[in-house]
């Protein structure tokens, strides 16, 4: 199935839990700023443009407006900063060092800022691309192992690869809920029906909804 129309049929991908008042005041604050204007709060300047690269390399611009049009790079530096607990801020940035220093190596660069999508998109999609229940089991124990070492007050060490698959399906899964999420896709690329609404006591869902998913 094609990609952009599997997203449409896609339920809520990934189970972040925050408060919805939190929620609210960061997707109206990412509404009410430009992408041009954006300084990252969580991320340094060059990792907001690596997240900025790689949100728009799984969701492109097609029918439906990209992932950073909707400012999904902002919303995800913007919960990460104000949602997220100290030690899940600490492991998503270790991660994410352990994913850029891959690339870095693999595309003999010295620096994020040289960083490009040619460099990122072979090594995102390598991770990607390891999805499997077994390879998700596996990497989901080594990474308990690593935060009950971390409350437990040990030294806490997670292996590269299982950091560099966390971060980029963490960040595959951030995407999608964070593109869900947004205004503009909830009204108007997902079935969309405001409450109060037409009440339509019996229908055809396939007709209601045109194939979609429901709006979050």
């Amino acid at each position: 199935m094609e990609r952009r129309v599997a997203l449409k049929n896609m339920g809520l991908a990934f189970g972040y839990t925050v408060a919805a008042p939190t929620l609210l005041g960061i997707i109206q604050s990412c509404n009410s700023k430009k992408v041009l204007d954006w300084t990252p709060e969580f991320f340094t300047k060059d990792e907001g443009t690596i997240i900025h690269t790689l949100v728009d390399i799984l969701l492109p611009k097609t029918d439906t407006p990209s992932a950073t049009e909707v400012n999904v790079h902002m919303f995800i530096d913007k919960y990460a900063q104000e949602a997220l607990p100290v030690e899940n801020q600490g492991f998503m940035k270790m991660c994410m060092g352990k994913f850029t220093d891959k690339v870095l190596a693999a595309s003999q660069k010295e620096s994020l800022a040289d960083l490009d999508q040619e460099d990122l998109e072979p090594v995102f999609a390598t991770y990607l691309k390891k999805r499997t229940d077994d390879v998700e089991e596996a990497h989901s124990e080594a990474t308990e192992a690593y935060f009950k070492s971390i409350a437990e007050g040990g030294e806490a060490v997670l292996d590269d690869e299982v950091a560099c698959f966390s971060f980029a399906n963490s960040l595959r899964n951030f995407t999608i809920w964070s593109y869900k999420t947004s205004e503009h896709v909830g009204e108007e690329v997902l079935a969309y029906l405001p409450v109060p609404g037409e009440y339509i006591g019996c229908g055809d869902l396939e007709t209601l909804t045109q194939g979609r998913a429901w709006s979050i």
